[in-house]
């Protein structure tokens, strides 16, 4: 009986555990053709999320855990996941219920047809401001622009909500930079891909953890790691600026020689000073991006620390 693993990644999730658990667990019951491994990596939680995990595990064989040493962050704990889970193909769903569980058997039966990555993308985003989907869509399109050199496409209004064959979790097993940007890592390892679609719910209880200054940093995180456009971007910017620049020096120059040197006003050389320095720092802020992320690769850190850990009972083997 071939297994599936279910990462949830969780964080302060106590207020929607409780129903989480509940629909996973008729889900499994109702697919009896397959053996479930429900994962829980607990990132850190300050509320009583490991407690309430803790207790289900005691009754449940079907759910392991892994409890990271402190709050390392989304991404990380996805790839603490990763490490962990002992499914044939894997699911990740997060525990605010925003994806809808009762989507996974669509995603095992396309699997079963030979999909590696079956991945859902959102056609209604509920509970989300106008703001935040123009911001989300106005990226990915930036994003694929400038990923164009790689050769990947990262598909628009898509999350972490997908199934994974094991061959697709041991090629991202084997991706550890710590600047993480996993949607981006999906499509660069490639394999046969398939899309479904779903209208996204909007999120059942608590508080939402992805405020606009983590997203940013998100963001920046898949543009810096998925391109080097942003340099490419800084280098004609200079080019540009410094042809401008010349032409405007031999203009003063023939000016100067021709009817003489006036004095020009302070306002305009204060004008191009300012813009001039505006573009040098602009173009240091995007290499500084680039070497702060390289500086945090060299130190070459483990990713994540487990506090404690518990596998699940009906685990018969390790991959």
């Amino acid at each position: 009986m071939k297994k599936i693993s279910i990462l949830i990644p969780a964080y302060n999730e106590e207020d929607v555990l409780e129903t989480l658990y509940h629909r996973l667990g008729k889900l499994a019951n109702d697919i009896k053709s397959y053996e479930f491994e429900f994962l829980f990596a607990d990132d850190g939680s300050t509320d009583d999320t490991l407690k309430m995990i803790k207790e289900y595990a005691e009754t449940d064989d079907r759910i392991g855990y892994i409890s990271l040493s402190r709050n390392f962050g989304k991404e990380t704990a996805m790839i603490a996941g990763f490490d962990h889970v002992t499914g044939d193909a894997m699911v990740i769903i997060d525990a605010d219920l925003q994806d809808p569980p009762e989507l996974i058997p669509r995603m095992i039966k396309l699997w079963e047809e030979g999909y590696d990555d079956v991945y859902a993308r959102r056609n209604i985003r509920e509970g989300e401001t106008w703001f935040k989907m123009f911001t989300a869509n106005g990226y990915y399109w930036l994003l694929n622009k400038m990923t164009k050199t790689q050769l990947i496409k990262i598909p628009q209004n898509t999350g972490d909500f997908r199934l994974l064959d094991r061959r697709c979790i041991e090629a991202l097993k084997q991706l550890r930079e710590s600047e993480r940007y996993t949607k981006g890592m999906y499509s660069w390892i490639g394999y046969k891909k398939k899309e479904i679609t779903y209208n996204r719910s909007p999120r059942l209880a608590g508080e939402i953890k992805q405020n606009y200054r983590k997203l940013t940093n998100l963001a920046f995180d898949g543009i810096t790691s998925f391109s080097t456009t942003p340099l490419r971007i800084s280098t004609f910017l200079g080019i540009i600026v410094s042809v401008i620049a010349f032409i405007y020096l031999i203009y003063i120059i023939i000016k100067s020689a021709m009817f003489g040197d006036a004095v020009a006003g302070y306002p305009s050389m204060m004008a191009v000073v300012l813009f001039l320095g505006g573009v040098q720092l602009l173009s240091l802020g995007v290499i500084g991006e680039y070497i702060g992320r390289i500086f945090k690769e060299s130190k070459d850190r483990p990713l994540y620390f487990i506090e404690e850990s518990h596998v699940a009972k009906n685990t018969k083997k390790t991959r």
